[in-house]
């Protein structure tokens, strides 16, 4: 292992000079720095990852708080922090990956000791009870996720809003007058959980705005409570003729319930999901679908940290637009004689 006295020996100058250079913290001739530099790219020397820290005062280090709450589809969850892993170490950092329900404290606890330079913050709640104290932190934060009062904070996330209106429009330029979002379980909307209830908002207004039924309900977790939701909505509203689905892991569930209630996709129903590209690609029938773009979003939450770590100046908002891919589970309505 190559170490600091190597590149010393090797550049003509001290130990101390070759740490100067490293760590910026004394002037150093061009020549000089020069120097040192091609000798650490020729040797093939690199700092421990704690002489960095200690020479920067940062720990290279960023905290991903996740918490996984009852309603969170884990598979999704884990895309966005594989995107954050990737790109952080792309930034020379790690991750700290805080997964626990730990609101307040757990920020709090993590900014005490030091452990971190930066957060990235998930499952983030209309009313969050973590948004004062990310205000008052002294550590860079990026939200994935947008609070009701985004003030004063660096927020990241698919346009949900824009996600539901997109998918009501698509089924009403197909014909559609009778449409369901079948939305996250209820523990997801009682939380206040930004994500599903912009998604509702969406979709609502929109198909207020080209005249259409539509209901919203939850959908609890497992088979049971699928076909109890496909039979409430059915008996409740039976022109139906085509659902948005916004719960990942009731996708396969909900269409079978309505296989089992004798609907054909898209025949008599058609299914448009909002989910990632894989899932929606590997259906039965194609499905339909606005993706959710877990990598691009947990990537760019980390290139908006790394820029504030700089100093660099950072949209306090970014929404990715929705991007609809139609397939084949979704058709003009039939018309009835």
């Amino acid at each position: 292992m190559v170490k600091i006295t190597d590149v010393a020996r090797h550049a003509g100058v001290s130990p101390s000079t070759v740490s100067y250079v490293l760590s910026g913290k004394r002037s150093i001739s061009a020549a000089t720095r020069c120097r040192v530099e091609a000798s650490i790219r020729q040797l093939g020397y690199r700092p421990h990852a704690g002489a960095r820290a200690l020479a920067s005062s940062r720990s290279n280090v960023v905290a991903l708080v996740m918490p996984l709450r009852s309603g969170v589809h884990v598979p999704v969850q884990m895309q966005f922090a594989a995107s954050v892993v990737t790109t952080a170490r792309t930034h020379d950092h790690d991750v700290l990956l805080l997964t626990q329900e730990e609101g307040e404290d757990g920020l709090r606890r993590v900014a005490d000791t030091a452990l971190v330079d930066a957060l990235v913050v998930m499952d983030v709640q209309l009313h969050d009870a973590r948004v004062p104290l990310l205000r008052a932190l002294r550590l860079p934060s990026v939200l994935i996720g947008f609070p009701a009062e985004a003030d004063g904070l660096t927020c990241i996330d698919l346009d949900f809003t824009a996600t539901g209106e997109e998918c009501v429009a698509h089924l009403a330029r197909l014909g559609h007058r009778t449409v369901a979002l079948l939305g996250s379980p209820p523990e997801v909307y009682v939380r206040g959980t930004g994500f599903a209830r912009r998604t509702a908002a969406g979709f609502t207004a929109a198909a207020h705005r080209y005249g259409m039924t539509s209901a919203v309900l939850p959908v609890a977790p497992g088979t049971q409570a699928a076909r109890e939701t496909v039979d409430r909505l059915l008996r409740d509203h039976p022109d139906l003729t085509a659902v948005v689905v916004h719960n990942e892991p009731a996708l396969g569930p909900l269409l079978e319930a309505f296989r089992g209630a004798g609907l054909r996709v898209p025949a008599d129903l058609s299914v448009v999901a909002v989910c990632p590209d894989e899932q929606a690609e590997a259906a039965a029938v194609p499905l339909t679908s606005v993706t959710i773009p877990a990598a691009e979003v947990g990537a760019r939450s980390v290139e908006l940290l790394m820029a504030k770590l700089d100093g660099r100046t950072v949209p306090d908002a970014t929404l990715l637009p929705p991007r609809l891919t139609e397939r084949a589970s979704t058709a003009p309505r039939a018309r009835t004689t």
